[in-house]
């Protein structure tokens, strides 16, 4: 099968005049927003949006908005090339690759800086301040989604989730899809764009995707190509310790507090340092003391200098225990 050459756009004016272009012969886009460095994971999710789509667009893009100046945006991997021969594998293929230089610089001239380039944003100091607040560009319009941030992954990345939902508005303005397909791994991530996209009107509809696993059962994510053969092995305790809390609850044992106990010590056992371990309602992402209905069990947790996060639904209901 002959493999698909996609069209690379890296201007924004350019993304936009296409996206229009494609709608007006009464096609149907569907998005992938990535960082790039692409796995299974995020092949799953090209997928998932040939199922929606006429046509595809996947952006390559490492968002320095997202980025505190303490955290790893200097180290994140990258392989553009690699990323393009991997998409010209899926049958069917991508129609473009939006690989903008910088959403963030708004200067007189359209100098190039290369996604690696933006690793260089930002200095060293206060985990409060993005990269690109740092990096004296000018931009200073966020967005926030005040509850959903809140806990999880925002209580430890403070600039995460306003970075997250800024460049996602901004690369929805741009690609202007009629689908999205996020990956359900970074749950608090999904549902936070799910709730933005409605309380905005966005006329996009948001789909999550499955988490896609290594054989080992460990989560696919870029991150992991940091780990060492022995760090990976105790990274393994997420998924085998949330599969057995989640047969223990659906088993009768629904005291969210025990669950939790489970996940932490099997975690702390194997070498880990947990950042945190929370079950929480699907939808409003609140915390839950008992497991009454669909719930999900998030968990963050650090082996070595490796962030990982990973998650488990879990879905009993008033009436089945």
């Amino acid at each position: 099968m002959a493999t698909k050459e996609p069209l690379v756009i890296t201007d924004k004016h350019e993304m936009r005049k296409w996206s229009r272009a494609m709608k007006s012969q009464g096609k149907t886009i569907g998005f992938v927003p990535t960082m790039g460095y692409l796995h299974q994971g995020h092949i799953s999710l090209v997928r998932e949006a040939q199922h929606h789509s006429d046509l595809i667009v996947v952006s390559i893009y490492v968002n320095p908005g997202q980025f505190s100046p303490t955290e790893d945006l200097s180290t994140y991997p990258s392989n553009f090339r690699g990323d393009i021969e991997q998409l010209m594998a899926i049958p069917g293929g991508v129609d473009v690759v939006f690989h903008p230089h910088n959403l963030y610089h708004y200067g007189p001239t359209n100098q190039s800086v290369d996604s690696g380039g933006d690793k260089g944003l930002g200095r060293k100091g206060s985990g409060v301040v993005s990269c690109v607040e740092d990096s004296g560009f000018g931009h200073e319009t966020w967005v926030r989604v005040e509850n959903l941030e809140k806990g999880m992954c925002g209580e430890s990345r403070p600039v995460f989730f306003r970075g997250v939902a800024t460049i996602v508005t901004k690369l929805f303005n741009i690609v202007e899809p009629d689908f999205a397909v996020f990956g359900k791994k970074d749950y608090q991530q999904w549902r936070l764009i799910q709730r933005m996209v409605r309380d905005l009107d966005f006329s996009i509809k948001v789909i999550g995707s499955e988490i896609v696993r290594d054989d080992d059962g460990l989560a696919m994510s870029s991150r992991n190509v940091h780990l060492s053969p022995e760090q990976r092995k105790q990274a393994l305790s997420i998924n085998k310790s949330l599969s057995r809390a989640r047969i223990a609850a659906e088993k009768g044992h629904v005291n969210c507090q025990e669950l939790i106990d489970i996940v932490i010590k099997a975690i702390h056992e194997a070498g880990g340092k947990v950042d945190y371990a929370e079950i929480v309602d699907q939808e409003s992402l609140k915390d839950v003391e008992e497991i009454t209905s669909p719930v999900v069990f998030c968990v963050a947790a650090w082996f070595g200098k490796v962030r990982l996060i990973d998650n488990m639904e879990i879905f009993i209901r008033n009436g089945d225990l």
